[in-house]
C-alpha cells in the first residue's frame, strides 16, 4: 500500500493490500491524502443504546452495543454526521462514492447530512433481514429492514462507476431492485469473535462489485470486524479500516489474514 496516511499513529496491522488502524475516524481522516479513495462504505453508530432489550437465540438480552453507541440528543447526533461525512467527501476521487447503513434510528439524520455535504443520493436500499430478532414489547410491527443509501457527489463531472451489467446477471438477468433480501449474519462469519453490528458478508460483496473495479481503495471508517476488509480483499481490490476498538480490530485481523490465505 502507498503511503497515502501522514499521521505519528502506527497502522494497528498491515500488509501489501490493507491497513486497519486504531484510532478515532474524526482525527485520523483528515490525515489522508484527497482524492485517493474510490469508495467509502460506513456502518456508523446507531445511537440507539438506551437501556432497552431486545432478543438474540431466543433470550432477552440488552440493546445497548457499546459507549460508543450511546444516545445522544438530536443535534450532537446530526453534527456528528455531518462532520464524518464532510471528512469523507474530502477523500473521495471526483467519481466517488459513499454507501451508509443505518435504521431509523440515524438514517434520516444521515440522508439530510448528505445532501448538506454536496452529495446526491444514488439509492436508498431495503435491506430486508429474513430472520429478524421478534419483537418483545408488541407494541409495534417487528422491525426487520436497515437502509443503505448510495451517493456521489453532487457536481455535473462526476460519473460514477456501476457493474449494471454483472447486477443484472446476478439477478437472474433481471435489472436489480433496491430491495434486497437476506439473513442476518451466519455464525460461521463470526467463528473469530463477535461485533454487536456486524454485517453478513454477501451484503458488502454486493455494494463492492456493484460500485468498484479491481485495485480500487476503499475505506470503511467504522470497520468493526471488517466485513468490508474481507469481501474487498476477496475481491481484489485495497483497503483501509479505522476503529476505536482493539477488540474488534483484533477479529478483523484474524478474518483479513484468513481471507489473504496466511497463517498467524
Amino acid at each position: 500500500m502507498e503511503k497515502i496516511i501522514h499521521s505519528n499513529i502506527k497502522p494497528f496491522w498491515q500488509n501489501d493490500k490493507a491497513m486497519l488502524y486504531h484510532a478515532d475516524s474524526m482525527y485520523l481522516l483528515p490525515k489522508i491524502d484527497p482524492g485517493t479513495i474510490d469508495m467509502v462504505f460506513a456502518d456508523p453508530p446507531y445511537f440507539l443504546s438506551d437501556g432497552g432489550i431486545s432478543c438474540s437465540g431466543g433470550k432477552q438480552v440488552s440493546v445497548d452495543k457499546g459507549k460508543w453507541d450511546s444516545v445522544v440528543s438530536l443535534r450532537e447526533k446530526h453534527s456528528f454526521n455531518r462532520r464524518w461525512i464532510r471528512l469523507c467527501s474530502k477523500l473521495l476521487k471526483p467519481d466517488g462514492t459513499i454507501w451508509i447503513s443505518g435504521t431509523m434510528h440515524n438514517i434520516y439524520s444521515v440522508g439530510m447530512a448528505l445532501e448538506q455535504e454536496g452529495f446526491r443520493i444514488l439509492n436508498n436500499i431495503t435491506w430486508e433481514k429474513t430472520n429478524p430478532p421478534p419483537n418483545l414489547a408488541c407494541r409495534c410491527f417487528t422491525h426487520s429492514t436497515e437502509t443503505i443509501l448510495w451517493a456521489c457527489r453532487n457536481e455535473k463531472k462526476s460519473k460514477h462507476f456501476f457493474n449494471y451489467l454483472l447486477m443484472k446477471e446476478l439477478n437472474n438477468n433481471k435489472q436489480m431492485k433496491d430491495v434486497w433480501t437476506g439473513s442476518l449474519t451466519p455464525q460461521k462469519e463470526k467463528q473469530f469473535g463477535k461485533h454487536p453490528t456486524q454485517k453478513p458478508e454477501y451484503l458488502l460483496e454486493r455494494i463492492i462489485l456493484a460500485s468498484t473495479q479491481e485495485g480500487d481503495l476503499i475505506l470503511d471508517p467504522f470497520t468493526g470486524s471488517s466485513t468490508t476488509g474481507v469481501v474487498a480483499l476477496r475481491n481484489r481490490r485495497r483497503f483501509i479500516g479505522i476503529d476505536m476498538e482493539k477488540e474488534f480490530l483484533e477479529i478483523s485481523k484474524k478474518r483479513i489474514f484468513t481471507t489473504c490465505g496466511r497463517s498467524m
